[in-house]
């Protein structure tokens, strides 16, 4: 998914969860900034192989977004006292693995590679569906009081 169904539905749960200050903070970190730091340790590896050219289904995801990185998620999550790191962690993992484009849970320890659910459909009407409902989930939760604005007082 691009960045757009990652920060919507991060949105969306800051608002469903009510959370406010760093724990919100912490939901935009973990269901929308982690691909801020993930694609930047890829970048030198793509323009190494591809210079300027684009590559479709290019693998930009490092263990940072895969499953397995909620072995170190889990205990950050214990650590400061809060489920927002996992929470979030996961929803973004979940929309990542709903397209078509190769992922590797388990990296860097096995090889297994899966493609993403719903092959039938594209990951454009996807991704649509995403934006759409959280959207308009966002619109309902702002008119009944939960503002996304307001998350950060």
């Amino acid at each position: 998914m691009t960045i757009l169904p990652h920060l919507l539905l991060t949105t969306v749960g800051v608002q469903v969860l009510g959370l406010h200050g760093p724990d919100a903070a912490l939901a935009y970190a973990f269901g929308y900034g982690i691909d801020l730091i993930d694609h930047p340790i890829k970048l030198p590896l793509y323009l190494k192989k591809n210079g300027k050219k684009n590559e479709k289904h290019y693998h930009w995801r490092t263990p940072f977004q895969e499953p397995i990185a909620l072995a170190w998620i889990i205990p950050l999550s214990f650590y400061l006292g809060t489920y927002v790191p996992a929470l979030f962690f996961f929803s973004h993992f979940a929309l990542d693995y709903m397209v078509s484009y190769e992922k590797r849970p388990w990296y860097p320890f096995s090889t297994y590679t899966t493609e993403g659910v719903w092959r039938g459909t594209s990951d454009t009407a996807k991704e649509i569906w995403v934006c759409g409902v959280s959207a308009i989930l966002i619109a309902v939760l702002a008119a009944a009081g939960r503002s996304p604005l307001l998350m950060f007082s």
